[in-house]
């Protein structure tokens, strides 16, 4: 760290979720947002003016070679991911990557390997850990008041033209399996506290542009018996997001982002969970709280690669049956 007291972080990648961490980052005391790097230096002096930080690079490399970031969280595109995070790390900088940490199991491997090579925090951004709804329902099933029996768990967009989170064109091409099946994957084993032991995907017809499978199916089951149904899609047209329904043994839970229901559709109140309401935001917190207490985080490269692993024996499944 710079020192005691403040931390500076860098911020690569000016959309969405770039916009999502740097508020979440203003919110935490004690955190500088050093400078933003987007895919130009045009788009990050723009994003930066928006956001308040007073430094716009026009590389990742130019911030990594900035003796007052301590950090860098990456909200940049998925393929850029595995190899950004290889370069964080070599530069002695600590580093948050957005989910997925990898689109092959060979890169995430890697990183893996570079975290501990050089001891620093090395975190993915698995938010699920963090929102407030999954938090409430982690801690009944800690107390032994609640088991797992499924999680049913649907993640739909609208998206059969490549647009980003904002509506805007993208240079890349997002992924059911190693993006949005990421979240689900590593919820579930986190969740039932054990891990995933069969795992079994199907996939519908492959775009003929985009090149990807619009609608994938997954199913797992965790070593302690419990199982998950997952249905991911980019052709719905109707309510968008992600919606976990937690069925156990005594009670049955709808979480949707930061918020709870029950099974009868009843709010649960989950403001007192944590100093937050956003999933985001307590995610960066712990990443703060994890360099400066010197310390593995909740999320880390290492807890997460057993969802990687899967995913990527999932994508072995998808290949062959083509």
């Amino acid at each position: 760290m710079s020192d005691d007291r403040t931390l500076r972080v860098a911020l690569a990648g000016g959309g969405a979720f770039g916009a999502k961490h740097a508020a979440a980052l203003q919110r935490i005391e004690g955190v500088e947002v050093a400078a933003v790097v987007s895919s130009t230096l045009e788009s990050a002096q723009k994003f930066a003016a928006e956001q308040g930080v007073g430094r716009a690079a026009a590389s990742l490399d130019e911030v990594l070679a900035m003796d007052d970031v301590d950090a860098v969280i990456l909200a940049t595109p998925t393929p850029m991911h595995a190899e950004q995070t290889l370069a964080c790390l070599d530069a002695g900088k600590h580093v948050q990557v957005e989910i997925p940490l990898a689109s092959s199991l060979a890169d995430a491997e890697a990183c893996l390997e570079a975290q501990q090579r050089t001891g620093l925090v090395a975190m993915v951004g698995h938010t699920r850990r963090f929102n407030p709804s999954h938090q409430w329902v982690r801690r009944q099933i800690q107390a032994g008041e609640y088991n797992i029996q499924q999680m049913d768990v649907q993640t739909y967009f609208f998206r059969r033209t490549n647009l980003n989170a904002l509506g805007a064109p993208r240079s890349w091409t997002d992924h059911l399996l190693w993006h949005h099946a990421a979240h689900t994957v590593d919820l579930f084993a986190y969740q039932t506290g054990s891990p995933i032991v069969q795992a079994n995907a199907l996939q519908g017809p492959i775009h003929p542009e985009l090149g990807i499978a619009m609608d994938l199916s997954v199913q797992l089951r965790a070593a302690n018996g419990a199982i998950c149904t997952l249905s991911l899609s980019f052709n719905n047209d109707g309510p968008l997001g992600t919606f976990f329904r937690y069925i156990g043994d005594t009670g049955t839970y709808i979480a949707r982002y930061d918020d709870l229901v029950t099974g009868k559709d009843e709010p649960i109140d989950v403001s007192g969970v944590d100093v937050s309401m956003d999933g985001i935001e307590l995610q960066d917190r712990e990443f703060v709280a994890a360099i400066r207490e010197g310390r593995e985080p909740n999320s880390s490269i290492a807890q997460v690669m057993p969802c990687y692993r899967t995913l990527a024996a999932l994508e072995e499944q998808l290949t062959a049956a083509v």
